[in-house]
């Protein structure tokens, strides 16, 4: 199978070509200040050895920043409403009451709190009022706004509230755009709230980014299909994927850690993915990223959805050292690096003239950073040393010694010996493994809910049944499905037998 994998990072943009599990061709190009233009030559890089086998090229995985970085700028953000169905409860914590002020303002939200919703035994609450959802409906409609994100009370128990609600705002929307809370987060209203309205922000910017992909390959005479990846390691095809944004957050990182898993052949082992601005500390188990099952927060909203476990740190290729103090981060000169690092004739210190002028990497113009006093130097490197292995060390979950992969562009600045880890590895074309992790990425469905008035075994069934459909309409083959996780935990607070599954099935690409 021959693929394109590319990886849009804050600093470089990565692409891959792949012909089975070989790599036919590689690069790595700076990430511009409009994007598409260093995608399009990355592309163009890579397009041009597809002809060097007589395979045709079967997909394309693209793998963005886009959307995480809307988020953390507060830019390219649409406005949004929110209709909360659960009054008379939740009245003194209105949706986004938690957001940060200067994202609130960027969303400008159109909030509608209406009753109904149900109890955590999934019985009604109150009646829902049907035309306190018309009447908001008419009222978001005569506003313009068209991204409209709809929670309820224990939604993930039963959906019957947001259905029915989205069906009202249907009808006097046509062409809105609804994100259902129940269909990205877990229980827990003020977070899956967050989701669904985060989602809802991101859905102009998810549709222009996609068409903007598809121009991209239209002009580089590419004609495959066109996957974006996902937080969990996998894909799903862009307009699905265009559809729920939020999944496409940590797609970067996961990336990395899917393609230290196909390097090194391990699948379970850590990993360090350092870029130019961060470097993210995660888990791989059986080949994939694990997962986080606490509150992540998203540009400084409390989330909790299908995430990475994953730690960011404040140290890449990039990043700043005060030459004064020798303190390391928190900012970075980004894709600015080639113009703003010592080595390269700029007067920012960083991070990468530390390496140099250590002889740890050869890059720029090593002359340009001699005059660096050698211990300010020793002194500095040091203290990376010591970020790295904090930081691992508050990763792990185990005490014995593990391995640990240091994959990206900055995987220079992890030393040969941390504590903790069995050993240090490094790997031939580590500098993009992102892209490799996109370009190798099979297609997943998961379902996250709970279930009651049925047995373990029924219950275990229909949640397997909805992760397959949902694996299909992400663009999986159906017979090549298999399941990668289950998981069931009993609640016993709930009655008629209910418990919360979790089924994740992953499955290879449908090219039918």
């Amino acid at each position: 199978m021959k693929r394109i994998g590319i990886d849009v990072g804050g600093t470089n943009t990565d692409a891959v070509l792949i012909d089975g599990d070989k790599i036919t061709a590689s690069i790595k190009v700076p990430t511009t200040q409009d994007v598409m233009s260093g995608v399009k030559s990355a592309l163009a890089h890579v397009a041009a050895h597809i002809g060097d086998t007589p395979r045709p090229l079967d997909a394309v995985m693209i793998g963005t920043t886009h959307f995480t970085n809307a988020v953390v700028e507060r830019a390219r953000l649409e406005r949004v409403a929110a209709i909360r169905i659960a009054l008379p409860t939740g009245a003194s914590l209105p949706p986004m009451c938690d957001w940060p002020e200067d994202l609130y303002r960027a969303v400008d939200p159109m909030i509608f709190m209406v009753h109904g919703g149900h109890e955590y035994d999934g019985s009604p609450l109150v009646q829902m009022r049907e035309d306190e959802i018309r009447e908001a409906a008419m009222k978001i409609r005569d506003a313009g706004v068209t991204s409209v994100a709809i929670s309820a009370t224990f939604s993930p128990l039963t959906t019957e509230c947001e259905d029915r609600a989205a069906e009202i705002v249907r009808s006097i929307i046509p062409e809105a755009r609804i994100t259902l809370s129940n269909s990205l987060g877990r229980i827990g209203l003020l977070e899956r709230e967050n989701v669904a309205l985060l989602n809802a922000s991101l859905q102009s910017l998810g549709r222009t980014t996609v068409q903007a992909f598809k121009t991209a390959l239209a002009e580089i005479g590419l004609d495959a299909p066109f996957f974006l990846t996902q937080n969990d390691g996998t894909v799903a095809l862009a307009d699905v994927a265009a559809a729920n944004p939020v999944f496409s957050f940590a797609s970067g990182p996961t990336n990395s850690m899917r393609g230290a898993a196909f390097l090194t052949g391990l699948d379970d082992a850590m990993v360090v993915d350092v870029g130019g601005t961060t470097s993210d500390i995660g888990c791989l188990i059986g080949g994939f990223p694990r997962e986080a099952n606490n509150i992540v927060h998203i540009g400084g909203v409390r989330t909790l959805f299908r995430m990475p476990d994953l730690l960011p740190i404040a140290l890449g290729g990039g990043t700043v050292v005060d030459p004064e103090t020798g303190a390391i981060g928190p900012r970075s000169v980004g894709y600015r690096i080639l113009h703003e690092a010592r080595v390269f004739g700029g007067q920012t210190l960083t991070t990468s003239d530390i390496a140099v002028a250590a002889g740890m990497i050869e890059m720029g113009d090593p002359s340009l950073v001699r005059d660096l006093d050698p211990t300010f130097v020793h002194d500095t490197l040091a203290r990376m040393r010591a970020m790295v292995a904090e930081n691992f060390d508050q990763m792990k979950t185990s005490a014995e010694d593990v391995p640990l992969i240091a994959v990206g562009g900055g995987a220079f600045l992890i030393p040969d010996e941390v504590p903790g880890a069995s050993e240090v590895l490094r790997v031939e074309n580590a500098g993009v493994a992102n892209a490799l992790g996109a370009a190798m990425a099979q297609v997943s469905g998961e379902v996250d809910q709970v279930f009651s008035d049925m047995s373990r075994e029924q219950a275990l069934a229909a949640a397997e049944t909805e992760a397959r459909a949902a694996a299909v309409a992400a663009g999986a083959d159906a017979g090549s499905l298999k399941v990668l996780e289950v998981e069931d935990i009993p609640i016993a607070y709930l009655p008629g037998g209910a418990r919360r599954v979790r089924v994740r099935v992953i499955g290879d690409i449908s090219f039918g």
